[in-house]
């Protein structure tokens, strides 16, 4: 695990009701820590029966245990000594509550200053992160490994694991993942099939990231998503969203509703091709969570009520050999200057990227052009995530 090389120490003087006992072996440390704190040196012991996914949290075995001497200082002064994240793997966007994301962006808030500082954040030095991605990816992939490297740590990648990892054998996804989380403390998974990060994470004994599933959920991109609409607009509560394009498949639409729907008096208009439509069980969920919403086909219209636009590509790899059906929903709704016309003037045009010809090259000239500011606070909620999860609050 991370910090081999550093002498682990706590103060004992000014909270006694903490038993800590220290321990060094094969140049890892980990903390017994009552209060909960520290994940160092510890995995998760999975109940599959209960509600509660780690509540039992159990030592991992170690051999030729060799104890080691503490020197007390401040706790404050311990990079080790936090509180925990709630959350153990990010897999869905219906994990979090608006405590909880308020947190995060302020978290992001700060991890925008590190990034921006001519020094070098250290703070997960001995952390390795693997990024294990059996669909393409540039943002996605990239953004995290900076985000990795920006705070000290390092990281082992496989970019198309598809093709070009043992699954390509016949290798089962939880065989590999039982593999990588031996090579690594963390691991960020974009997998084809909707469902494999939740098997992903029910395997691992370290953090997983669900960077893309299938048509399933993106939630590290609706996180971004919705903290860039706050630092845009200013606001969450009464703000309205057109999700545009492809939303039956597209997985970053899906996360995003799943959030706004934590925000009060928020109204979404869903502008798609008939062959791509928002799915019933986001509808559903929507309605059951007191979000109004409506489906429309004029995005004229749509575009002018909205504080933001959200444009999404029709997504080719989706359609499988149904390429008829891919060239009817393509190219139909396209923001352009015309769109930019009768949007608001605070209000503002997103995409989760890559675009193809869904925004016009001339809107990117405008200021309302968010999706670039978009993709660079990627960087900041994921250098927030990792530092969560490996360090705590």
């Amino acid at each position: 695990m991370a910090a081999s090389s550093s002498l682990l120490t706590y103060s004992l003087q000014e909270h006694a009701s903490t038993e800590t006992a220290i321990k060094r072996c094969k140049g890892y440390m980990y903390g017994n820590l009552c209060s909960s704190y520290s994940r160092i040196g510890y995995s998760k012991t999975k109940f599959r029966e209960n509600s509660s996914k780690w509540e039992h949290i159990q030592k991992s075995p170690m051999r030729n245990e060799i104890l080691c001497r503490a020197v007390e200082i401040e706790n404050s002064l311990s990079p080790f000594v936090s509180k925990k994240f709630e959350l153990d793997d990010v897999i869905e966007s219906q994990q979090f509550d608006r405590e909880i994301l308020n947190d995060i962006f302020d978290v992001a808030h700060d991890m925008e200053k590190i990034e921006k500082s001519s020094s070098k954040s250290q703070m997960l030095k001995g952390y390795l992160m693997a990024t294990l991605f059996y669909e393409p990816s540039t943002r996605t992939r990239l953004s995290f490994e900076s985000a990795m490297k920006r705070l000290g740590g390092e990281v082992l990648t496989t970019e198309n694991a598809r093709e070009f990892s043992s699954a390509a054998k016949g290798e089962t996804l939880e065989d590999t993942i039982r593999t990588v989380e031996g090579y690594s403390d963390i691991i960020v998974m974009r997998h084809f099939e909707s469902g494999a990060a939740k098997k992903a994470a029910a395997t691992a004994g370290i953090p997983i990231i669900n960077a893309g599933d299938g048509p399933g959920q993106h939630p590290t991109q609706a996180l971004l998503d919705v903290y860039t609409i706050q630092r845009e607009i200013g606001k969450l509560d009464g703000i309205k969203v057109g999700l545009v394009g492809d939303l039956a498949n597209g997985r970053t639409v899906r996360s995003l509703a799943y959030l706004l729907a934590k925000y009060q008096d928020v109204k979404i208009y869903f502008v798609s091709p008939d062959v791509v439509k928002m799915k019933d069980d986001i509808k559903e969920y929507l309605s059951a969570q007191g979000v109004k919403w409506e489906e429309c086909e004029n995005l004229m219209e749509v575009a002018s009520e909205c504080d933001v636009v959200y444009q999404t590509r029709i997504q080719r790899e989706r359609f499988g050999e149904r390429i008829d059906l891919y060239e009817q929903a393509r190219g139909k709704y396209i923001v352009d200057k015309n769109v930019l016309k009768v949007m608001q003037r605070h209000a503002v045009v997103m995409h989760p990227l890559p675009r193809l010809d869904e925004i016009t090259v001339d809107v990117d000239e405008d200021p309302r052009a968010a999706y670039f500011r978009q993709a660079k606070n990627g960087l900041y909620i994921r250098m927030a995530l990792v530092k969560l999860l490996l360090l705590g609050w």
